[in-house]
């Protein structure tokens, strides 16, 4: 019986050693999961008002090279997921976004070039045998401009080649710390509807129609002043747009990312305490039964 009291012991401080473990990386995914949503929110703001300024006065009949519709050439999907784990359901949800989705499934796979951006999303490539043409692994979470830069050029470098006539990104959208949609969103060809995808990206995640924007008028047309010229400005507009909408899915895929993971360890936390309860009342049991068997047997020799 000693020995079952024992093995009881150790299960309960193991657990306990454990939800210690889990605790602390709760507070450190809530910590860091604040610093990333505020970025996120603010970085979406920011993409969001320079889309709603183009689109006012955006011509589809322009011929900036980011603009261009294609008739032929491959698709990129470029999936966005993260580095490590125990962060719930996050990749998994990405991964099945893009892989299940109307996009992947009616292109030919000679037509596909999938980037991945993340470990898991390599790891989960290469396990199911998916040709990917190039991978970014252990992104810096506080990479500075430049070094985003770098990542987003290597992705633009297949359209500057014209090569390809789409590139669309997996990545998470962020609404708050327990509620994300994953989304497959258009980058190029720039154009209205690409810009309409993005502006009502969490309407399309939740399967709703389009939500126009309240207190815009459709022929609204502010009058505006364009040095040098409107053309090189649109150019360089629809350039930082960009940039702008790939920093934007990083920092929301960081948002999710640790407020999955926030979660997932307070669940792990929860179930921890559970158990040791569970264990605590199996020893005390365990603990009153030995003690019961003991007294009998006292009783029993001071009889015999």
């Amino acid at each position: 019986m000693s020995g079952s009291l024992n093995e009881i012991k150790k299960k309960i401080k193991a657990t306990k050693n454990t939800r210690k473990i889990t605790k602390a990386m709760q507070l450190v995914a809530a910590s860091k999961m604040r610093k990333f949503q505020k970025k996120a929110i603010s970085s979406r703001g920011f993409a969001w008002e320079l889309l709603n300024i183009l689109k006012r006065g955006f011509d589809e009949n322009t011929d900036l090279s980011l603009c261009e519709q294609r008739e032929d050439g491959k698709t990129v999907f470029v999936l966005y997921t993260s580095d490590k784990g125990l962060c719930g359901a996050l990749n998994s949800r990405l991964i099945k976004g893009l892989f299940q989705s109307e996009l992947w499934l009616n292109t030919p796979a000679e037509d596909r070039i999938l980037v991945t951006i993340g470990k898991k999303s390599m790891d989960y490539a290469k396990y199911n045998q998916i040709p990917v043409d190039k991978s970014f692994n252990g992104v810096n979470e506080d990479m500075s401009s430049l070094e985003a830069l770098d990542l987003i050029d290597a992705i633009l470098e297949y359209w500057d080649k014209k090569k390809v006539k789409q590139i669309v990104m997996a990545a998470p959208h962020y609404k708050n710390s327990l509620v994300f949609y994953p989304v497959v969103k258009t980058f190029l060809p720039f154009g209205l509807e690409m810009i309409d995808e993005h502006l009502n990206a969490e309407a399309m995640a939740e399967g709703l129609d389009s939500v126009t924007e309240e207190g815009v008028e459709e022929d609204f047309e502010p009058p505006m002043l364009y040095e040098p010229s409107e053309a090189e400005f649109q150019e360089q507009l629809v350039l930082q747009i960009v940039h702008a909408l790939f920093v934007q899915s990083f920092l929301e895929l960081k948002a999710a990312e640790y407020s999955s993971r926030m979660i997932a360890m307070q669940n792990a936390t929860d179930a921890a305490g559970d158990i040791i309860h569970r264990l605590t009342l199996q020893f005390n049991k365990a603990r009153q039964a030995a003690i019961t068997q003991e007294i009998a047997e006292l009783v029993s020799g001071s009889m015999a």
